[in-house]
């Protein structure tokens, strides 16, 4: 019998690989049978990845890369795909922004379109023709709650999300005939280091406080997990998913649906 969610003999680019959800979606591609490559600009993270995966038996390589400039995107995906395939691309790097539209300087905006929305343009531009060369893939993208709903303080991070998932619909629509599917996850506040290193510098005198406060603006009373995300991940890449594409999962503790009952 096949085993369900299987990877094996599938090689996984994946971005922003070197820590939290990241991290938890490279470790279990790399634990259900694919290879991992991981591209980010944080080398010795990623690399920590890589060795606690090889040490696990299982196969992956890191590589330096700023996913905002498309050569060195491209050079790296052309390397890979030069000793094998691109079955998968997963489009998580990304990076954040607390403020509204009068905090928000034109620096600020074009950082965060430089990685969150130009750094999906250019790995979905490398990994596409190679995909449609190999008769189909899939590309996954890591969308938020913030592209469908208002959250306060966060304009320029809302407005990247909001484009990922609009190419994510773009994409799917435009390369369903190629056997490309393109899906999109969109998480609430998930635990991850960013979230830790948040409360420490903005809250030193009541982090356990802010900690519980932030928990409490999910139904469920808690964050998500960076293996939750990763699990759902895994299921959206696997063959199991073979008739969803062009869709948003959200993940978010029931946020988008029960905060506005």
């Amino acid at each position: 019998m096949k085993t369900k969610f299987s990877l094996h003999n599938k090689v996984v680019v994946l971005t922003g690989g070197g820590s939290g959800i990241g991290k938890a979606m490279a470790t279990t591609f790399a634990a259900r049978g694919a290879e991992v490559h991981i591209l980010d600009f944080n080398l010795d993270a990623a690399n920590d990845t890589v060795a606690e995966i090889i040490k696990a038996g299982f196969k992956a390589k890191a590589y330096q890369c700023n996913v905002a400039d498309y050569k060195q995107v491209s050079e790296i995906i052309n390397l890979i795909a030069d000793a094998s395939t691109v079955d998968m691309l997963i489009n998580n790097a990304g990076i954040a922004h607390v403020g509204n539209i009068e905090v928000c300087a034109a620096e600020d905006l074009d950082r965060l379109y430089e990685v969150n929305i130009k750094g999906v343009y250019n790995c979905a531009k490398a990994c596409i023709p190679l995909m449609k060369d190999n008769g189909g893939g899939v590309i996954l993208n890591m969308a938020s709650i913030a592209s469908t709903v208002g959250i306060s303080d966060r304009f320029a991070y809302s407005m990247t999300k909001g484009a990922v998932l609009t190419m994510t619909y773009s994409i799917a629509k435009d390369y369903i005939d190629d056997n490309i599917r393109c899906n999109c996850i969109s998480p609430a506040r998930v635990h991850t280091p960013f979230v830790d290193g948040f409360i420490k510098k903005n809250y030193p005198d009541n982090e356990a406080e802010m900690f519980e406060k932030l928990s409490k603006t999910q139904p469920m009373g808690r964050m998500g997990k960076p293996q939750e995300v990763a699990d759902l991940a895994l299921f959206l890449c696997t063959d199991e998913a073979s008739f969803i594409t062009g869709s948003n999962y959200g993940i978010d503790g029931g946020y988008i649906t029960l905060n506005s009952k």
